[in-house]
Formats: C-alpha cells, structure tokens, sequence
C-alpha cells in the first residue's frame, strides 16, 4: 500500500531512537513557534491518560460477549467506530483481525509508526523503534517470543503492516477463564500489547 512517509523525507536525518526524534522535533518547532509546548503537553495527557487502551478494551470486551457486535466489527469496523465516535485522527480506516486456534495476528508499521491512536493511546516505543519495524516482518515468531509469546509451529502467523491508509486492531483469543466475568472484569484482562498482537489476555493481577 502507499504510505505517507519514506526514505528521502527529512525525518531520516533524525537520530534512531523514537524518543530522541519526538524531543528534537519539539524543540525546532517550539524554536519557530510553530508550537505551543503548554498545549502539546495537554494533547499527550489526553492520549496517555483519557484516551488509552482502555477504549480498545472495552471495544474488545464487547466483541467477546455480544456476537452480533462482534460480527459488525469484524466485517466493516470502520463504520462501527463511527457510529461510536471513535475514529478521529489518526483513527481512520482502521481495520480489525481476529485471532484463532488456528491464526495469531501481529501488527507492525514498517515505515513509521502508523497506530489506532483512539483505541489505543500512544504507541510505545519499541512498537517506533528500527529493530521492531524490520523484524517483525522477516522473524515474527522469533519476535513474539521474545515478548513471551510462544506459539504451536503449526500456527499460523499472520503480519499486518499499517499504513496512513488503514491501520489494524487485534481481537484476541476470549481466555476461557474469563467465563462468567462482569463487564468491568472482562475489560481488565485485555492489554494493550493483546490488541497489537505481541501479548495474550491476561488477569489484572498478574500486571
């Protein structure tokens, strides 16, 4: 798919590390007055903590327990984050995959760091990072093991590359331990890292 960032842009020139790329790019434009570093501020706590993976967690919570949801979801998630009004910036065209016996799905932006923001809050830093981007795609199962991810050989693993065209969001596997669990209880074992495909459900307590 095209993508809306690539090698010959300026932001190559930036150092490697994501966090060093967000730092020297607020300070030239606050140095310009493009920006207003009291209202960039405001705009990051929204996504750190207002918005946050809460949203993805309860969008999956539902999917678990209500199958007409889920089948809408699934088939055109677009329209169904709209009519919840949760497909602002740069939460359009995303895209939903589930996770089965048979398939585990992984999401990966290779050329930046395209993310469901709404759903998700701010990407984390190794989803940004170089070594992530490139290896998810060539070695997947090498790396969701290393993010305690252990897979059967025999499943299959599916790579899914975001884009600012269409991002992607993982229904992952109900555990069959969460039977029975109230609404706020089943959100609490959906992470973050679930919904990205480098994790599994887990409880609360278990961090």
């Amino acid at each position: 798919m095209p993508h809306d960032h690539n090698d010959d842009h300026s932001h190559s020139l930036l150092p490697p590390d994501p966090q060093l790329q967000v730092k020297a790019l607020e300070t030239i434009l606050s140095e310009k007055g493009l920006i207003d570093r009291e209202a960039l501020d405001a705009i990051i706590d929204v996504y750190q903590n207002q918005i946050g993976p809460q949203i993805g967690a309860d969008i999956v919570a539902r999917a678990w327990q209500e199958p007409a949801f889920k089948k809408r979801l699934l088939a055109d998630a677009e329209s169904v984050l709209g009519e919840m009004a949760l497909s602002g910036r740069q939460g359009e065209h995303v895209v939903v995959v589930e996770n089965t016996e048979d398939t585990h799905n992984l999401v990966v932006c290779t050329l930046c760091s395209c993310y469901p923001w709404p759903l998700l809050g701010i990407p984390p830093s190794w989803y940004k990072s170089d070594a992530y981007r490139r290896r998810a795609v060539h070695s997947p199962r090498s790396v969701l093991a290393e993010f305690g991810v252990e897979l059967p050989e025999d499943k299959k693993i599916r790579v899914w590359d975001s884009t600012a065209e269409i991002r992607y969001l993982v229904l992952p596997e109900r555990p069959a331990e969460t039977a029975g669990l109230t609404d706020e209880a089943l959100r609490g074992w959906v992470t973050r890292d679930s919904m990205i495909g480098t994790g599994f459900p887990k409880p609360p307590e278990a961090g």
